[in-house]
């Protein structure tokens, strides 16, 4: 399977690596297994992987550091591994540049549809839908440098954007002054069904809003509409 997607999976229980290796493999796709920071380092050296999936508790370099780690130069999209009911290792590793999580102990199909998903929207990641590859686009007193997914600050200041937050920013961006609902926003970025108290766009936006928002206490860039959702509230201007 030369053109399947390669998948490295990153976990220090052996029983996890291997079903979830060898499910993946069942199911059309390559998969690598790393049992920590340093064999999946060795591994990431010396081949190519489309898509990260990343437990969270490891001996040695946990998986949040590994993520916070890799996400400074983003390269490949992360799904996180996260303990049952350890909702703070979710919002973080959000935060620090995952695309996506799943709480174990977790149905492998699940995995698979997440990872899918991901990988839908991994090739839209350089371009915003393709249309606007090697342009400019400004917003509020912020322009966004699409190949490079940097934002160009008044001053001239750069800001890398994280995977997640550049597809989320690209989203709005292609929707100017359109409230998107949550749910919405959730299966544009990652083509899934929002889940029972799913926050993750939630938090998402809050990620974003550091970045875009001159006062991040009382955000005039991407508002919060009530009982409805989000809405990117400036006007767009494309240019080359």
């Amino acid at each position: 399977m030369p053109h399947a997607p390669h998948i490295l999976v990153v976990d220090d229980h052996q029983q996890i690596r291997d079903s979830v290796t060898r499910y993946l493999e069942k199911n059309g796709m390559r998969a690598t297994a790393a049992k920590d920071a340093m064999d999946m380092d060795a591994k990431l050296s010396r081949g190519h992987f489309d898509l990260l999936v990343l437990d969270v508790m490891m001996p040695g370099e946990s998986g949040l550091s590994v993520c916070q780690r890799l996400s400074v130069n983003k390269t490949i999209p992360i799904i996180m591994l996260t303990a049952l009911g350890e909702e703070t290792d979710r919002i973080v590793g959000l935060e620090i540049g995952a695309d996506d999580y799943l709480a174990k102990p977790f149905n492998p199909r699940e995995l698979l549809a997440r990872i899918k998903a991901v990988l839908r929207r991994a090739p839209q990641s350089e371009t915003v839908a393709g249309e606007l590859a090697g342009k400019r686009v400004a917003f509020g007193h912020l322009v966004l440098d699409v190949d490079r997914q940097v934002l160009l600050g008044p001053d001239g200041a750069e800001t890398l954007l994280t995977y997640a937050d550049f597809k989320l920013l690209s989203v709005l961006l292609e929707r100017p002054r359109v409230v998107l609902s949550r749910e919405q926003l959730l299966d544009l970025t990652q083509g899934r069904a929002a889940g029972p108290l799913d926050r993750t766009i939630d938090n998402q936006i809050s990620r974003l809003r550091r970045k875009v928002e001159p006062d991040i206490l009382r955000p005039k860039t991407i508002k919060t509409i009530r009982n409805g959702g989000y809405c990117l509230s400036v006007d767009v201007e494309v240019s080359d």
